[in-house]
């Protein structure tokens, strides 16, 4: 990844999935979210510039079911679902998206009938007949070696565990089939197009088994996107909802602001998407973009998924768990630090009470949260509360700023390469290292030699220097401690804001000026009661 990028340069452009409203979000849709949320702030850190992108996919069978089995009208019902349930939770995680889009809006629904008639009018779309299962939980029709017997002998969908739906109508296809080698060549020739390897393995193995044209649209109910050349069906709905990408940057406009958007913009660097929704990114999207003519994605990345109990996340089977549930209780930074430091990106992952209880105590509120305040209280207690300069520095600081010139390189090499867990690690493995170097050369015993008085000031500035260089690592992580750090060693005067500060740059040692005022403050991460009113034990 390049240096800083000017304005006129390509955005770093980032995508969730575009999430679907047949109910309220769960830790699964928060967890992807938080990732991108943390990788383009990683990048703005990185004085980059940046485009993140997320929203709500509102059209199809399953959200016009939601909508009826709760007495609403399909606009009526996901309207309420995205302001009081999708929108709370981005400022409950303080996710700092640049756009969010409805596939319910005018300029979403405007842009896709342009990509439609663009591809209909080069032969792209044809007319024909379908018959076969379709699964409404996963909005797919599917094919019969995708599906496993029930105990009845109903074929049922693997994801969701339910009978699929016989369905046989007359639509519009897309003649997929016709990109099966390009997109063999492509992956090929851009491996890192689907990360991690496993991800791409099974879709490689997909595309070798021979991929069938697509049925892309629906003229058994009317809840969607009308196909614009035949107002009797309407856009079947995945087809519609990989579009947003592309949408939401402006595709399919002749507005010149619009234009130049897109041009800015398009292709997105990374899609981050769950591993159950692969197929339809890393498949069906590359060649809808390819016979439209545009370039390709950078990257689909598809991660894991969260289990509870051994299952995957999911409202039906009634695993779900509101992302407020957490972040009542552990706050929204400690959710963001947990499922990215405690999962590795890529893999499945089991979340517990328990674990996250565990991880909270001993390395947020026992590790850097007893840093921060054990430094600050000692800069109170022996120089009133104003930063000494280091005048005595020996070979205990000089290991000290080596090993955050490691850690900082190594966290900023994983971090962009989606290995959250690996360079949190690096970030956390500093942390310690800073405890240890206080433990070791015990302040509060130099403390009572005057003598030494050079000797203290230098090992509490190396320690409040090592805070400085937490408080960059762990802005794109956990914004609000983050913050609260750079306030409490008064840093802001002197360095300017928290977000100007560039990753690049917090290795380097001896940055935070003395004379900065360091004030202790409430602890990061306070004791936690359990649901007994009990404290959290370690």
């Amino acid at each position: 990844m390049s240096d800083p990028q000017t304005t006129g340069d390509k955005a770093f452009y980032v995508t969730t999935p575009i999430y679907y409203v047949n109910d309220a979000p769960h830790i699964g849709h928060a967890y992807t979210t938080v990732a991108g949320d943390v990788l383009t702030r990683w990048h703005r850190q990185r004085s980059e510039r940046v485009w993140f992108l997320t929203g709500t996919d509102e059209h199809g069978q399953k959200v016009l079911r939601s909508a009826e089995a709760n007495g609403a009208e399909p606009q009526q019902w996901v309207d309420r679902l995205v302001s009081e349930a999708w929108l709370p939770v981005l400022d409950l995680l303080e996710v700092a998206n640049d756009d969010f889009i409805r596939t319910t809006e005018e300029r979403h629904a405007r842009r896709v009938q342009s990509f439609l008639q663009h591809l209909y009018d080069k032969g792209e779309i044809y007319k024909g007949s379908y018959t076969g299962p379709y699964c409404v939980g996963c909005e797919e029709f599917k094919l019969p070696g995708d599906l496993v017997a029930g105990e009845d002998g109903q074929q049922l969908c693997p994801i969701h565990s339910r009978p699929v739906e016989s369905v046989s109508e007359t639509n519009w296809f897309f003649r997929l089939s016709a990109y099966t080698q390009p997109l063999l060549d492509h992956y090929r020739e851009h491996p890192e197009g689907v990360e991690p390897a496993s991800a791409r393995n099974e879709v490689l193995s997909f595309i070798e088994s021979g991929l069938t044209d697509l049925s892309i649209s629906r003229s058994s109910f009317t809840w969607g996107i009308p196909i614009p050349w035949d107002t009797s069906q309407v856009t079947y709905v995945w087809f519609d909802a990989l579009l947003n990408y592309a949408t939401a940057v402006g595709y399919g406009e002749d507005d010149p602001a619009l234009t130049q958007q897109f041009d800015s913009t398009w292709p997105a660097d990374v899609h981050l998407v769950g591993k159950d929704i692969l197929r339809f990114h890393a498949v069906i999207w590359p060649a809808m973009l390819m016979a439209a003519g545009l370039p390709l994605p950078g990257k689909v990345f598809a991660h894991g998924w969260l289990l509870v109990g051994g299952e995957k996340m999911s409202k039906s089977k009634l695993t779900g768990i509101a992302p407020s549930q957490i972040t009542d209780h552990f706050g929204a930074d400690a959710f963001r630090y947990y499922f990215l430091s405690a999962i590795p990106f890529g893999h499945d992952g089991s979340f517990s009470w328990e674990h996250m209880s565990a991880v909270y105590t001993s390395e947020l509120a026992n590790g850097l949260g007893n840093l921060a305040s054990r430094v600050a209280a000692m800069v109170g207690k022996y120089f009133d509360a104003t930063l000494p300069s280091a005048s005595a520095a020996g070979d205990a600081e000089a290991a000290l700023a080596s090993t955050l010139a490691t850690a900082v390189a190594q966290a900023d090499e994983a971090i962009v390469d989606l290995r959250f867990h690996d360079g949190l690690a690096q970030v956390r493995a500093f942390v310690e290292a800073v405890n240890r170097y206080v433990t070791e050369q015990e302040p509060w015993k130099v403390a009572k030699d005057e003598s030494q008085r050079d000797r203290l000031a230098t090992i509490l500035y190396a320690a409040a220097d090592s805070l400085r260089a937490l408080a960059v690592l762990y802005a794109p992580v956990m914004p609000t401690t983050a913050q609260r750090i750079w306030e409490l060693l008064g840093a802001e005067p002197a360095l300017g804001p928290l977000t100007d500060q560039r990753v690049q740059d917090a290795g380097r040692w001896g940055v935070l000026p003395p004379g900065c005022t360091v004030t202790k403050g409430d602890a990061l991460f306070p004791r936690l009661e359990d649901a007994d009113g009990a404290a959290a034990k370690a």
